[in-house]
């Protein structure tokens, strides 16, 4: 009797019924170990910029928390979208990436700013970097072209094709001229190539003629400056930048010196740093673009190896987290999409980092939801919603 009585209180209504399937369909949209580490990167990234911003009339911390509220509410929105319906747009996506780099060149909202012009204002609306936005229809783009292929890239002239449109927004954005983000899109079409099935040798043949490639713009680029009486190919500070890197003794007061300001910070941070707000390298003006290029030195000063290490280590889980979505993700489009995701913030972690420590040339590509700028932060938060798309949506 007693078990009868238990069985007739378990069972549950068709409402009961219908309200656990949709709590459990809910909470399908989300993966809290992927949202705990995205947050506490977005927390930790915001307390290393108000110590950065602080006092400095040029930087606005409320604008950067503002980044990360619009892009935290994107990101759970994109969770419910289906990312599987945007492979048929590929057309709209080349579109969409002219437009928005090219779009700084529009007369009147075109911002040029230390030689690029790279920035809109439209308005009373804040400053926007279009370029950063387009890494979310650019990994879109390059992951509906090799998608078509299912895996199979293996035909020379589809791989040309395939190259060619992945190209577009790298000559569209040379145009400003952001080496620093063309080189991020250039390792984007890498990934997507690469995951996407395309042969080993088409990738090694590429890797050759792209170093070709490099060695021939150095040796053309003074012969072309010297014959036109301006810079042709490379900017000045992109090539004392280059150079810099290979002697850090080039440019004493200009890269030179910013690379070595940045050196000092880092060691003088030691194993537990100076103590939060205390770094003097930025505060005294010693260390340029320190909220922006250089936040890591603001970071490694302050908090010292064991602060490093701790972003390095939510670094590593946010990318490991990736990997497991990609590899159960329901189709090739999104397993191309996460890996290009991560592989982008991997080479953005790396090259920034790197370049504070002169074992990468100094570029302008920021450290991913740590440095300043609402732009580049709420980018970021799409992304996250664009993997997140791909978990709440896989069927393995």
């Amino acid at each position: 009797m007693a078990e009868t009585v238990n069985q007739i209180q378990t069972i549950q209504t068709p409402d009961e019924a219908v309200g656990a399937v949709n709590r459990t369909r809910r909470f399908k949209y989300f993966n809290f170990p992927f949202l705990i580490v995205a947050g506490l990167l977005a927390l930790y990234g915001l307390a290393v910029v108000y110590s950065a911003v602080h006092g400095n009339e040029d930087y606005s911390f409320s604008r950067q928390a503002g980044g990360v509220v619009v892009g935290a509410v994107l990101m759970l929105v994109l969770f419910r979208v289906d990312y599987r319906q945007l492979s048929h747009f590929l057309v709209f996506f080349i579109i969409i990436n002219v437009v928005l780099i090219l779009m700084p060149h529009v007369p009147g909202i075109g911002v040029n700013t230390m030689g690029a012009t790279s920035w809109v204002k439209i308005g009373p609306l804040p400053q926007l970097q279009p370029g950063e936005f387009a890494k979310v229809t650019v990994i879109l783009l390059d992951a509906a072209v090799v998608a078509r292929y299912g895996g199979r890239l293996d035909e020379p002239k589809e791989f040309l094709k395939s190259l060619g449109i992945m190209m577009i927004p790298f000559v569209c954005i040379m145009t400003q001229p952001d080496l620093g983000t063309g080189l991020v899109y250039i390792f984007i079409a890498g990934i997507a190539l690469l995951v996407g099935g395309a042969k080993p040798k088409f990738i090694l043949i590429l890797l050759g003629v792209a170093a070709v490639g490099i060695i021939g713009l150095f040796t053309l680029d003074p012969i072309l400056d010297n014959a036109m009486g301006h810079d042709v190919l490379l900017k000045e500070y992109q090539r004392a930048r280059l150079l810099v890197f290979l002697d850090n003794s080039y440019d004493p007061e200009g890269d030179g010196y910013n690379l070595q300001q940045a050196q000092i910070a880092i060691g003088s941070g030691g194993l537990f740093g100076k103590g939060y707000m205390n770094a003097t390298q930025s505060t005294l003006g010693y260390l340029p673009e320190a909220p922006t290029d250089f936040i890591f030195c603001v970071l490694a000063e302050e908090l010292g190896f064991v602060g490093a290490l701790g972003l390095l280590l939510l670094y590593t889980a946010l990318l490991l987290i990736c990997f497991h979505i990609a590899y159960n993700a329901a189709d090739l489009f999104g397993t191309v999409i996460v890996m290009c995701v991560a592989g982008m913030w991997l080479f953005q972690i790396l090259e920034n980092i790197g370049m504070t420590c002169g074992l990468m040339p100094i570029t302008g590509i920021p450290l991913p939801f740590v440095s300043f700028g609402s732009s580049f932060m709420v980018v970021n938060f799409i992304l996250l919603g664009v993997v997140g798309s791909v978990w709440a949506h896989s069927t393995r």
